[in-house]
């Protein structure tokens, strides 16, 4: 199974030049047999632009994760700190096998409409 994220153009960059290993997540999908990441770059880019193997996936209290995650992490503390405020609980998506698209592709390409606010799920 695989899913498709929304990620910020800023961090899609970080993370096909490879300084960028987690993508954090308030929370996570439910499913268990989800594998693959695909990437879509938000606005203003709005394209699919790669995909990639989930390494594994790691909750865990917010000062935790980013002590272990932080240098990898591609982003700061003080955004870190941002976007977790009011939570006890983040997730980390360690990022595996990469693949950039040569071509990048229009979400309509997988039958979806509109850009999903955080992810949505996609068959095999």
């Amino acid at each position: 199974m695989k899913v498709l994220l929304s990620i910020k153009p800023e961090f899609v960059e970080k993370i096909l030049d490879g300084t960028k290993k987690y993508e954090y997540r308030k929370s996570m999908f439910k499913r268990k047999d989800v594998s693959t990441v695909i990437i879509y770059a938000s606005y203003p880019v709005k394209k699919v632009v790669g995909e990639f193997r989930i390494k594994r996936i790691i909750s865990e209290d917010v000062e935790s994760l980013w002590n272990k995650t932080s240098e990898s992490s591609g982003i700061t503390k003080v955004f870190y700190d941002k976007y977790f405020q009011q939570k006890t609980m983040a997730n980390a998506i360690e990022i595996g096998e990469l693949t950039k698209y040569d071509n990048p592709k229009e979400l309509s390409d997988y039958n979806i409409l509109y850009a999903p606010q955080s992810f949505c799920y996609i068959g095999n």
